[in-house]
């Protein structure tokens, strides 16, 4: 499957689907096909399968592209302004913020997550549910702001601000950690805890969060008064 990402803070990834290639997406992430594709809407997996990706922040019902003679394309596109990744499945498992999953070939398996420590639930900033994208293939998630990708080396660790970690493999250490005390818990704008991802494999993380983002816009929207 052939595919380009364009443009810089509002992409879409251009996905050319082949004869007998299979493009599935969440519902609302396309935003246009050529004349050959055709769209089917499908709770893949059945129902409980369907509920279990609306709890992850995915849709229940998927849409699977393909075309009706030849090569097509398909762009599909986050919800937010930010980035586009491409994720290869075959190297291994990936664990995702709610939400992020876009679309991915139809070989790859889309699943919930479970933190597995309590403190990490309620202080790491991504909540109780995450998304696992397994199986074989290539997959695209998307995230508000810019994107950046550490291969960390077994042992090696990041600390990274609450909400900020997009996705990482399967293999590494997700766990939370004191941001160094009550002073900098009250001044340094981080709170009390920050996020620890310890290698090996690799992570992605985001310049700004969907919710920094709404707060910063909260102050410019209109008002009744």
């Amino acid at each position: 499957m052939k595919y380009s990402i364009t443009g810089s803070n509002l992409q879409i990834a251009n996905v050319e689907i082949g004869s007998g290639e299979e493009l599935v997406t969440n519902a609302g992430a396309m935003v246009y096909t050529s004349g050959n594709v055709q769209m089917e809407s499908k709770m893949e997996g059945g129902f409980m399968s369907g509920l279990k990706r609306s709890f992850s922040g995915s849709s229940m019902f998927l849409v699977k592209f393909r075309t009706t003679s030849g090569s097509g394309t398909v762009g599909i596109a986050g919800r937010a302004p930010g980035k586009i990744i491409d994720l290869n499945i075959g190297d291994g498992s990936w664990i995702c913020q709610k939400s992020s999953f876009l679309g991915s070939e139809n070989t790859v398996n889309i699943d919930i997550a479970f933190q597995k420590k309590l403190g990490s639930m309620v202080f790491g900033g991504e909540g109780l549910i995450l998304q696992k994208l397994s199986g074989n293939g290539l997959a695209f998630a998307h995230a508000c702001g810019d994107l950046v990708q550490m291969d960390l080396k077994a042992g090696e660790m990041v600390k990274v601000s609450t909400s900020h970690v997009v996705a990482w493999q399967e293999g590494v250490k997700y766990d939370i950690s004191s941001s160094g005390g009550v002073k900098n818990a009250l001044f340094s704008g981080e709170g009390l805890f920050v996020t620890t991802l310890t290698g090996p494999g690799r992570v992605i993380l985001q310049s700004m969060t969907l919710g920094d983002l709404a707060m910063s816009l909260y102050p410019y929207m209109p008002s009744s008064s």
